[in-house]
């Protein structure tokens, strides 16, 4: 069956010689998108991180021990995409137009077959109900809510969405102004707007205005697990050879004898 093509490619390129671990991306997009955060959050198994921070090495002793840190969002597979292709209700679905891998909370029955398919374990299920609806929070804590999100209720599974209600709003204002087409400033994720280091670039894939088009043909560009074919929106850089191998699934010894080769 022949795919079917948008005008929009949404995505971003996250610089990994620059990110510096920090975590305010995933505070932004925790604040952002309303993301639950309980008041003891030592269970990581139910934690729920829309953008996770990985800390990598280059396995060697000290001195020559190298640390990078890799931001891991949704990766908004195009092709063959895992997670629509098991969900039984289609709670979740690639929109062609725009490149963006939704999820829809009132369809999603927890089954987390999603959950299970995603080779980025970017998605989580909700064990608990959301801010609003949940103790011990405190009364009044629906006030720091954005109103642009929908607080997700217990027994469904959520993810990124880059930040789609930001482009919802800036589709609006550019209606108002009798406009169809959006300036690359206008659509920005949360995360990409606040990191200090400026090492997160979103807009849109298909245009070659838009400096994340430019950014993808970087010779030291790479993308997580491209042997699997998924072709993931979310692209990296980083000029250290060792963070670029370890992107991909190797078989015994292969990543070895690749190390031995390349530094």
């Amino acid at each position: 069956m022949k795919e079917e093509k948008g005008n929009y490619k949404y995505g971003m390129v996250i610089d990994l010689d620059r990110c510096t671990g920090c975590g305010t991306c995933m505070v932004a997009c925790a604040s952002e998108n309303n993301v639950t955060v309980r008041a003891d959050e030592s269970d990581k198994e139910r934690s729920i991180t829309w953008i996770q921070i990985f800390e990598l090495t280059n396995g060697r002793p000290f001195p020559f021990t190298e640390v990078c840190y890799l931001p891991r969002p949704c990766m908004h597979c195009h092709h063959h995409t895992p997670c629509v292709s098991v969900c039984p209700p289609t709670a979740t679905k690639m929109d062609f137009h725009t490149g963006i891998v939704s999820q829809i909370y009132s369809r999603c029955i927890g089954c987390r077959y999603c959950q299970a398919a995603c080779p980025y374990h970017a998605r989580y299920f909700n064990w608990y109900d959301g801010f609003s609806l949940a103790k011990p929070f405190s009364k009044g804590m629906e006030r720091a809510l954005s109103p642009e999100v929908s607080v997700r209720m217990r027994g469904v599974v959520e993810k990124c969405s880059f930040c789609h209600h930001r482009l919802m709003r800036a589709k609006n204002r550019a209606y108002a102004q009798g406009r169809r087409e959006l300036e690359e400033h206008e659509y920005v994720t949360a995360c990409a707007e606040v990191c200090p280091a400026q090492a997160i670039t979103f807009g849109d894939l298909n245009n070659p205005a838009h400096r994340v088009s430019k950014l993808i043909k970087d010779p030291n560009a790479f993308r997580l697990l491209e042997r699997l074919g998924t072709e993931p929106k979310v692209y990296y850089i980083s000029t250290r050879a060792w963070v670029r191998n370890l992107a991909d699934n190797f078989l015994p010894g292969e990543f070895k004898e690749l190390t031995r080769t390349t530094g």
